[in-house]
């Protein structure tokens, strides 16, 4: 263990060397003042490791010094060991109440003291990293919501621009974390999974206007710009480093099974299993949404569609589960 920043506040010049030269020997930092006024001073300024406390000095004694420390928000959590040559229950009470950690008293064994020293010093770090720990946990999770929501929204904008599938993103994310929960995905998976489907069309957006609404089918060359969708969702995506365990959903969510799907024409297993799992949800949100050129099917057709696909559009192994997850869909 690398040596502590130590304050020592004494009078008595020939204490304080005495003290200085036993903690010298497991290599601290020590500093030292000669009054409570002095050693407030000085801990404000080097923020010491411990703060070591006679309790009979000039201007300011030790337990009212103790008390202006405790009641100082920067220096709150230094440990201090309160030395004393008074030793008896009423002292160590007064010096517990004051906001000591700890007691010792004079004489002062040179043993006893590098012992107390070491561990005190050893817990306050013990305490320090804990409490990075959880700061960094804090933060962290703050930094998870931010990117959350922040995700949210883009799929909101998303689905806002086209107001015939508004709330589609929503939908299809919620089923596909269901079923992902289903076949025993792992929670820090889905935590991407559910990124990933909120995303999935975020391609989309550089598509143009007058072929994502064109009211009637695409011809040719507008199908061949409008399957570059994925390919664009992989573009954006990839160099924003927390997104890019959420991009199989965007970017493979329209491969097929028997290979016949888009952009690379993966098959079977070769596709990731986060967007085998999203084609379902995305074809059944499809098929029982209104259009304005037909009603949404009812879910006794899409089941029998979902089921009819099984080995060709979709995963033959998950599609009975998905079926099964909806079994009670009326």
């Amino acid at each position: 263990m690398s040596g502590a920043s130590i304050l020592i506040a004494d009078d008595e010049p020939v204490t304080r060397e005495l003290i200085t030269n036993y903690l010298a020997r497991d290599g601290h930092h020590l500093h030292t003042a000669t009054n409570g006024v002095e050693c407030l001073r000085i801990a404000r300024e080097i923020l010491p490791d411990l703060i070591l406390l006679d309790v009979m000095m000039p201007t300011m004694d030790g337990l009212e010094t103790c008390k202006r420390l405790r009641a100082d928000p920067l220096l709150a959590e230094v440990p201090v060991l309160i030395i004393s040559t008074l030793d008896d229950r009423t002292s160590r009470l007064n010096g517990i109440t004051a906001g000591a950690d700890d007691f010792l008293t004079k004489p002062i064994d040179s043993l006893e003291l590098r012992v107390r020293v070491q561990s005190i010093v050893r817990l306050n770090r013990y305490r320090k990293l804990h409490e990075s720990r959880r700061e960094l946990e804090v933060a962290y999770h703050a930094l998870q919501r931010a990117y959350d929501t922040t995700i949210a929204g883009w799929s909101r904008a998303l689905d806002l621009r086209d107001k015939e599938t508004e709330g589609h993103s929503q939908r299809v994310t919620e089923m596909t974390v269901r079923m992902a929960h289903a076949v025993g995905l792992a929670e820090a998976d889905i935590v991407h999974v559910r990124r990933g489907a909120l995303l999935h069309d975020i391609g989309k957006l550089g598509i143009p206007d007058s072929i994502l609404h064109k009211p009637g089918p695409l011809n040719e060359e507008e199908w061949a710009t409008m399957r570059k969708h994925p390919e664009y969702a992989y573009e954006w995506l990839t160099p924003i480093e927390y997104l890019r365990p959420a991009l199989d959903i965007p970017y493979c969510h329209h491969e097929k099974w028997d290979g016949t799907g888009y952009p690379r024409g993966l098959a079977g297993t070769s596709i990731p299993l986060a967007a085998r799992i999203f084609a379902l949800a995305d074809v059944w949100d499809a098929m029982r949404s209104d259009r304005p050129y037909r009603r949404g099917l009812p879910v006794a057709k899409v089941k029998e569609h979902i089921a009819g696909l099984a080995g060709t559009h979709f995963d033959p192994d998950l599609a009975p589960i998905f079926l099964a997850l909806h079994e009670d869909d009326v």
